[in-house]
């Protein structure tokens, strides 16, 4: 793939307006509000993964309308008190697989909590454990998860997976092992997206790393990539072609420019400046509209994999700076 976005040094300085709905803050209050009504009831049973240096637990809170919802929680076995915990979330179609593949930030000397993607986990090699029970009911969506519930910002998927990182930040907080006080979020593509909403909407995360973050300007990525999986919006309006202007208003209120907009935490972002998934504008459109300290990592011949090991390398030196 060929360079196809703006030249960087109009990337660097490009700051779209934000499509925000005036409701836009009552909605998600809303939301979360109805989600805390169901008790978080964090479960955390120890699980013998056979590793010498870590403890490995299997985990279990309450999402979205009081659903059970999986994840990982890794603590280093040495550790004299509250560790600083680095919350992970995961990219598109992907599910928390086996509790070995995520052993880095426990070995780094981080409690690490990975949250499942409800639903999601079949379209990946990872597979996942949480089923999405739509409670909401749907409408005729192009399979995948990008326009299930699209109509309506009430019934669309990312109501649901964004309320669940909320919760998830919350688990970990609540763990005996984590120093609530920090709290890191994190994740590539989706995952980064979900980071954002989880720092922005939770207000309990101290630093985050969007790591070439999906979700975001969301018409300009339909406009300039017909990729997977924005083409799953594309291919849904090809057949409701009378239903454009609704769509977008639903995105509106799940669009990462606006979470950027309303995030504190201390961030490192990663963009791939050939990358066709999530167009480098989109991300330099959240990181320009980003409102608190914020650096980024630019990777000039990467597509969507970013700078994967070299990113993490500057992942780890970024927590390692701070958390110290």
């Amino acid at each position: 793939m060929t360079f196809y976005d703006l030249p960087l040094e109009e990337l660097r300085t490009y700051t779209p307006p934000r499509t925000e709905p005036a409701d836009f803050d009552a909605f998600w209050q809303a939301t979360l509000s109805e989600t805390r009504q169901h008790p978080l009831a964090p479960r955390f049973e120890r699980l013998d993964a056979g590793l010498q240096t870590l403890e490995t637990f299997d985990v279990t809170f309450n999402g979205y309308a009081g659903q059970p919802i999986k994840g990982w929680l890794v603590l280093p076995r040495q550790r004299t008190g509250p560790l600083p915990c680095v919350v992970n979330f995961i990219g598109y179609g992907g599910g928390r697989s086996f509790v070995t593949d995520w052993l880095l930030w426990g070995s780094v000397g981080y409690a690490h909590l990975v949250m499942d993607s409800r639903g999601q986990g079949t379209g990946s090699t990872k597979n996942g454990d949480t089923p999405d029970l739509e409670p909401d009911g749907s409408n005729p969506h192009f399979p995948g998860f990008m326009t299930r519930g699209i109509l309506n910002p009430h019934t669309y998927y990312y109501r649901r997976l964004f309320s669940d990182a909320v919760r998830a930040v919350e688990t970990a907080r609540s763990h005996p092992a984590v120093d609530a006080s920090r709290i890191a979020a994190t994740g590539a593509s989706q995952g980064g997206a979900l980071s954002m909403a989880a720092a922005a909407l939770s207000g309990q995360v101290s630093y985050v790393m969007p790591d070439v973050p999906f979700l975001c300007h969301w018409r300009r990525a339909t406009q300039i990539t017909d990729s997977h999986p924005y083409s799953e919006i594309i291919h849904y309006l090809q057949a409701h072609r009378h239903q454009v202007e609704r769509v977008f208003e639903t995105l509106s209120y799940f669009d990462g420019l606006n979470f950027a907009a309303r995030c504190h935490a201390d961030a490192l972002f990663s963009v791939g400046l050939r990358d066709q998934i999530a167009p480098p504008s989109t991300v330099f459109a959240a990181y320009n509209h980003y409102a608190g300290p914020k650096q980024i990592r630019v990777y000039e011949y990467n597509d969507h994999e970013g700078g994967d090991s070299f990113q993490v390398q500057e992942q780890i030196k970024f927590l390692k700076q701070h958390f110290s």
